[in-house]
C-alpha cells in the first residue's frame, strides 16, 4: 500500500444555506490566493451550513481571513492520508491509529475513481504529530 501522510490543519466557519454563499466566500478566498487540500461542508440547522476547510498554508488562510473580516474556528489539527486505493485500505489506517493510541474520533473520505483515495483523520490534538509520524512518510 502506497501512501503519504502529513498533520494538517483545519478551520471551520458557518454561512446561510443559501446556494451561492459557500461559492462566493471560495471563489473570494481563491482570489486572494488561498488554496486548499480539502473541504467539506454539513448543514447545521434548516438555513445554515459549517464550511471546513484544509488549507493549504494555515497562516495565509488566517491573514486573508483577518483582512476580510471572516472569523474562523481553529486551527484544529487533522491527519491527511492520500494512497492508493484497494481493498481494506481504510481499515489498515484505522488499524495503525488504534495501535497507536490515537483517538480519532471523526473521519472524511474520497476516491478519485482512478485508484487514489484521500482521507482525513480528525484527531485530538496531542495525537496529530504521533499520528502522522506513525505512517513513517
Amino acid at each position: 500500500m502506497a501512501y503519504t501522510a502529513r498533520k494538517v490543519d483545519y478551520f471551520y466557519c458557518t454561512v446561510s444555506g443559501r446556494t451561492d454563499e459557500a461559492y462566493e466566500l471560495l471563489a473570494h478566498l481563491a482570489g486572494l490566493g488561498v488554496n486548499f487540500v480539502a473541504l467539506t461542508s454539513v448543514p447545521v440547522g434548516p438555513s445554515r451550513t459549517q464550511l471546513t476547510v484544509f488549507p493549504e498554508d494555515p497562516a495565509r488562510l488566517l491573514a486573508v481571513a483577518k483582512q476580510v473580516g471572516l472569523a474562523l474556528d481553529g486551527p484544529h489539527p487533522a491527519v491527511l492520508v492520500q494512497g492508493d486505493d484497494e481493498i481494506g485500505a481504510l481499515s489498515r489506517i484505522h488499524e495503525r491509529m488504534s495501535q497507536e493510541r490515537v483517538d480519532v474520533y471523526a473521519t472524511s473520505g474520497v476516491t478519485d475513481g482512478r485508484g487514489r483515495y484521500g482521507y482525513i483523520l480528525y484527531v485530538r490534538p496531542g495525537d496529530a504529530e504521533r499520528a502522522a509520524r506513525s505512517f513513517g512518510t
